[in-house]
């Protein structure tokens, strides 16, 4: 049932910043799921790039319940808060934000939500070998899930950030058990890793919007038998995801992962439950249409 939606001085507000963000279908999907559960919250979208004075702003604006962050913030947005669960701090990264009466906690929901959707899609790690393409906040986020909560036999992780890069293996590397291996993206040490993978997953902005179209691996690297997931949602299939599926292999969209974090910041940012249907069907009409 919907709720006719009044904006009043209470109505509490969230939303989602990035740059670019302009895509995100976070606004839709949180909105629609406020009015079905006639909640005073309201849903928008901000394209920040002076980060700090952002979050400044929501320290200052007692009605800011929420914030979920993304590209290219989630590591730096861990400068500017009070509070941030252990586990978050060790993976360097967050994509969601709490105001608590102007104390801004900060937590993850992109790990969680990645390893979600590969369970739900019947894919075990279990003594399988993961190919991640980047090393940013999203990269951080699941390589930490998946070196934690999964039983892998190696992540290899290529990125052509260097720097970023070296910093998420060795922080895998004190702060997990897992076999790591890293390098720099070129097209040599791409085929290689390619040879050796059971799962792909690709960090990366390539495939959405600017560059719809594009794909970091040649679809001649592909093996039968391999898992490929790519975190862009937008669009619902990317160049990547194309050209795994017409070789036959199984094929994972980033609106599983999407959907999944929402659903665990929704939890965060009102208390309740979310309406897990009600999201899934905006997204997927959004993306369809």
């Amino acid at each position: 049932m919907k709720h006719e939606r009044t904006i009043t001085p209470s109505t509490r507000i969230c939303a989602v910043i990035g740059n670019p963000v302009a895509h995100s279908l976070s606004p839709a999907l949180h909105n629609a799921a406020f009015q079905v559960l006639g909640l005073d919250f309201i849903y928008v979208a901000f394209r920040v790039e002076d980060l700090k004075s952002a979050l400044a702003g929501m320290r200052a604006l007692e009605n800011f319940r929420g914030m979920s962050i993304t590209i290219p913030h989630k590591i730096e947005a861990m400068k500017y808060l009070d509070e941030i669960a252990e586990a978050d701090r060790s993976i360097g990264s967050i994509n969601t934000i709490i105001n608590e009466k102007g104390r801004l906690i900060g937590m993850g929901t992109d790990g969680p939500g990645a390893l979600k959707a590969l369970v739900d899609a019947g894919v075990s790690l279990d003594a399988k070998s993961v190919l991640m393409l980047g090393s940013g906040g999203a990269a951080r986020a699941i390589a930490f899930t998946l070196a934690l909560k999964s039983g892998l036999a190696k992540l290899t992780i290529l990125d052509i950030n260097e720097g970023m890069l070296q910093g998420l293996a060795a922080d895998l590397k004190s702060g997990t058990s897992a076999c790591i291996e890293f390098a720099a993206l070129t097209e040599k040490s791409l085929a290689g890793a390619m040879e050796q993978a059971d799962v792909i997953i690709n960090c990366t902005p390539i495939g959405m919007h600017p560059k719809e179209g594009v794909s970091l691996v040649p679809a001649k690297l592909f093996r039968p038998g391999q898992v490929v997931f790519d975190v862009v949602y937008t669009p619902l299939e990317t160049k990547l995801l194309a050209d795994a599926g017409s070789r036959g292999l199984q094929v994972i969209s980033g609106v599983e992962m999407f959907i999944n974090q929402a659903v665990l910041q929704f939890r965060e940012f009102t208390g309740v439950d979310a309406p897990v249907e009600v999201m899934r069907r905006v997204v997927m009409e959004r993306l369809k249409s």
